[in-house]
């Protein structure tokens, strides 16, 4: 989607990242619970963590995906950082994933001195995992019922990225 814009959250796209992540499709493939404050949104957004960035993908005025970039802050891992990503069910499978997740990359490669990336993903959102191994994430290890979702323990892969 060549209309897509990637740029910096903003403090005023809060409802609209609430109404992103209200979407079961949406929260129930990250660590999100279902029926989010949007004043949850709007204090994260006012306030971000040191260390985090936090970038949009726009379809016109729409926000349409999201991506926050972790950095580790601990002085031993600041090599270190990790993500959560979400895209909007209506414009899952079009290239948003991935124009967010090589936007995070491209500031990790090349302005933040990241070399290692890591993350963790249900062992069955394929969608999602074949994104990352697009991107040269490789799976290096599971932990078993890891998290609870729809009343079941479900597993995760953890997965890494490392520049060498």
């Amino acid at each position: 989607m060549s209309q897509i814009v990637i740029r910096h959250v903003e403090p005023a796209d809060y409802e609209q990242l609430h109404q992103l992540y209200s979407q079961e499709q949406v929260f129930s493939d990250t660590l999100q619970l279902p029926y989010p404050a949007s004043g949850t949104w709007q204090k994260r957004l006012e306030v971000p963590q040191a260390g985090t960035y936090n970038l949009v993908a726009c379809f016109g005025e729409r926000v349409v995906g999201q991506i926050t970039l972790h950095v580790n802050p601990t002085m031993r891992r600041r090599h270190t950082a990790s993500f959560g990503l979400g895209v909007h069910s209506d414009f899952q499978g079009q290239g948003i994933g991935s124009k967010l997740l090589a936007a995070v990359l491209d500031m990790c490669d090349n302005w933040l001195g990241i070399s290692r990336v890591e993350l963790t993903v249900f062992i069955d959102n394929h969608a999602a995992i074949a994104l990352y191994n697009k991107f040269d994430f490789v799976v290096e290890g599971t932990s078993e019922a890891y998290a609870l979702r729809n009343g079941k323990l479900v597993s995760i892969h953890h997965m890494g990225r490392v520049l060498t």
